[in-house]
């Protein structure tokens, strides 16, 4: 394995070239982790997308959030509108988070905790399934598998004990997903800095919300 870094000036470009027998394979991302902007193999350049560095660095449109506005909107949100995501979210990552706990995957923090601590465990056991080779798709947040299971396995979990209904599930969610978020907005979405610490504020904001807490308890 060779390393170099890129030539470019954009924080984020990787390219991966890869031989096997005879076989070459060649793609390149550029400016987000989904940008695929060349595929080459075996020479034949199969896409090739142009871009500029200017444009690989887009301005971050999560500046428009504040707390304030998160909890007004999910306070006041049609469900309809978000309902989609936010089911696929809860399913997806508890389904994920239950592998964690049955199957045998890393480290087995989930399980481990799970025997220390009780069962409020499953975004460790979903972590522990999706690092370590489950195919189960995660729903995420701010491009992070980890960060959607840490923003609402927690959240569905204190639901749960809460005997919260479905409505005050799903509003806590939409506050724990957009907290998670705006707290990305000083860090950007490439940084040292562990995203999952966002979302596990974002996740206490949702829990502070489902036991009645609004703007003056979540923003402190």
């Amino acid at each position: 394995i060779t390393v170099s870094k890129s030539p470019l000036r954009c924080p984020f470009d990787i390219q991966v070239c890869v031989l096997a027998g005879g076989d070459t394979a060649f793609v390149q991302i550029v400016g987000s982790h989904t940008n695929v902007v060349r595929i080459e193999k075996n020479g034949e350049v199969l896409l090739s997308k142009p871009f500029s560095e200017e444009a690989a660095q887009p301005p971050e449109s999560r500046r428009s959030l504040t707390v304030e506005d998160i909890i007004a909107f999910a306070d006041e949100v049609d469900l309809d509108d978000v309902r989609t995501p936010i089911a696929r979210q809860i399913e997806y990552n508890t389904a994920i988070a239950e592998a964690g706990l049955t199957g045998q995957y890393g480290a087995a923090i989930g399980k481990i905790l799970l025997d220390s601590y009780g069962d409020s465990v499953q975004a460790a056991a979903g972590s522990d399934a999706r690092m370590n080779g489950c195919e189960k798709p995660v729903v995420i947040n701010s491009g992070s598998g980890n960060q959607g299971m840490t923003a609402s396995l927690p959240v569905i979990v204190y639901a749960r004990e809460l005997k919260a209904s479905e409505e005050q599930l799903y509003r806590a969610l939409v506050v724990s997903n957009l907290v998670t978020i705006h707290l990305k907005t000083g860090i950007g979405s490439l940084s040292a800095y562990c995203g999952a610490t966002s979302a596990g504020a974002g996740a206490g904001a949702g829990i502070c919300y489902l036991y009645g807490g609004r703007y003056d308890e979540i923003a402190h």
